[in-house]
């Protein structure tokens, strides 16, 4: 029964971290798209917010990739400490994208504001969906390292 329910707590953990991955597809591929549209290209902030979300991208797929091994059984306490450290690690890069993208919002012309809006909003989901996880794996007995 307890092998059921571990794996019951990483399908959970899992759920929500594919959530927020998916969130941040969208928010890669719509934010790399004004690069090539030529009145976005040198849209303000678009490349400091760069430097921030490819790491984000890199710790939620970490974190994804773990649970998915936790998920199958793997019981490593080092895979725990990876996942735990990605959620942590995607977070605070979270917070320096989420600072740049109100600032390319405002430097676009008005015809690509609702685009940046729309961003904006993915981008709160997969901050949203990653929170939600941190807190499901505290609850779970890991605690933020």
């Amino acid at each position: 029964m307890n092998s059921y329910i571990f794996r019951q707590d990483w399908t959970a953990v899992l759920q929500l971290l594919n959530q927020s991955l998916y969130a941040e597809e969208m928010v890669c591929s719509m934010s790399t798209q004004l690069f090539v549209i030529p009145a976005t290209a040198d849209l303000k902030g678009n490349a400091e917010m760069h430097n921030s979300l490819v790491p984000a991208s890199y710790h939620r797929v970490t974190a994804v990739g773990s649970a998915i091994r936790l998920q199958n059984g793997e019981t490593h306490e080092s895979i725990i400490r990876i996942l735990v450290s990605c959620v942590n690690n995607g977070l605070k890069r979270d917070q320096e994208v989420t600072k740049w993208l109100p600032i390319m919002r405002d430097d676009a012309p008005e015809e690509y504001k609702p685009f940046l809006q729309n961003i904006i909003s993915w981008q709160q989901q997969a901050e949203q969906s990653l929170t939600s996880a941190k807190q499901l794996l505290k609850q779970m007995g890991y605690e933020s390292q």
